[in-house]
């Protein structure tokens, strides 16, 4: 409603995870290293956390339109209330395995000689569960029995676990300890700063045809009331930025004014501030024996992504993960 109005080609705050808006921080570089690095390299335990809204689905998305172009199948699991046996149905479901009318011992059965018959043709294979703080206990070590499908060398399943602070402290318990020593890499999402912020609200303008006008359409001060009310958050401040931009295009304003900001702010109740967001700045932290040096190469491969995913490189130039369409069956 408002894109002609503001010379937009499309809607620049849409709170969907679309991977071609990506805006590349230093944390989220980090964290998706870790994440490709860990799949590459069959490391086969990878965590990732995250507020509400820091973005880690929408790094999920990415990872998965790298391995779309890879030989690599993978089930995605973004339901994680389930039980022991339905969430084992639902894996070999997605990997393409007849599930009807199969117990948990035949499903385990499908399930491995799957993993076996990829890895004898040196083919990956990998979990991902987005919201696995939601998963229970008795979930969580199916899982862990699940990195038993190996060889001497590495793990036939590459298991990725992401979700909210949540899951870190589930996994520090007691109940999951032989879980935890088995994460090869972990890392963490953070809130954007306010020089971040400024750069994700101008970049998305971009994006969307804004171009020149973009630092125009948010002034200074209008970007430091949305730094305060999303406290840095990508999806608030997706959620604020696009309803000001309604609010002001009913009132033909030709830019965002500070006190609009304020009015969705108080509109959407964001002054109510929820206790427990923790602390480290995202980095990617190793499990035992591991060497960072590796998901630092990763991390410049990656920095190329969101380029790739514009499609800013012509289709018959290699990307900078060259991979063949995926397939989700042997």
């Amino acid at each position: 409603m408002y894109k002609s109005f503001y010379k937009l080609t499309r809607n620049p705050f849409e709170i969907t995870p679309d991977p071609s808006f990506l805006f590349p921080t230093r944390r989220h570089n980090e964290a998706l290293a870790a994440l490709y690095y860990g799949v590459r390299r069959h490391k086969g335990f990878v965590v990732m956390t995250g507020e509400v809204g820091t973005g880690k689905t929408l790094l999920v998305r990415c990872l998965l339109e790298l391995l779309n172009r890879r030989n690599v199948a993978y089930a995605y699991v973004f339901n994680s209330r389930l039980s022991a046996l339905e969430f084992l149905q639902y894996l070999a479901g997605d990997f393409g395995l007849v599930t009807a009318g199969k117990n948990k011992s035949d499903l385990l059965l499908e399930l491995s000689s799957f993993l076996i018959a990829r890895y004898q043709k040196k083919l990956t294979t990998v979990l991902v569960v987005d919201e696995a703080h939601h998963l229970s206990v008795e979930v969580l070590e199916e899982i862990r029995l699940l990195t038993n499908l190996e060889t001497a060398q590495e793990k036939l399943l590459q298991i990725l676990l992401v979700g909210q602070p949540e899951l870190d402290e589930k996994l520090d318990s007691m109940a999951l300890r032989q879980l935890k020593q088995r994460i090869a890499l972990r890392s963490q999402l953070e809130p954007l700063t306010f020089e971040e912020t400024r750069g994700y609200v101008q970049r998305r303008l971009q994006l969307a045809g804004a171009n020149s006008h973009a630092p125009a359409l948010f002034p200074a001060e209008t970007l430091t009331k949305v730094y305060r009310h999303s406290r840095g958050i990508p999806r608030l401040i997706n959620t604020i930025c696009e309803n000001a931009l309604i609010t002001s295009f009913a009132r033909q304003s030709p830019t965002v004014p500070p006190e609009v900001i304020d009015e969705v702010a108080a509109d959407f109740r964001l002054d109510v501030v929820y206790s427990g967001q923790n602390g480290n700045r995202g980095k990617a932290q190793e499990g035992p024996g591991q060497e960072n040096t590796e998901v630092w190469q990763a991390v410049k491969t990656l920095l190329q992504l969101h380029d790739y995913l514009q499609g800013v490189r012509s289709s018959d130039e290699e990307p900078p993960v060259a991979v063949p369409p995926r397939s989700r069956q042997v």
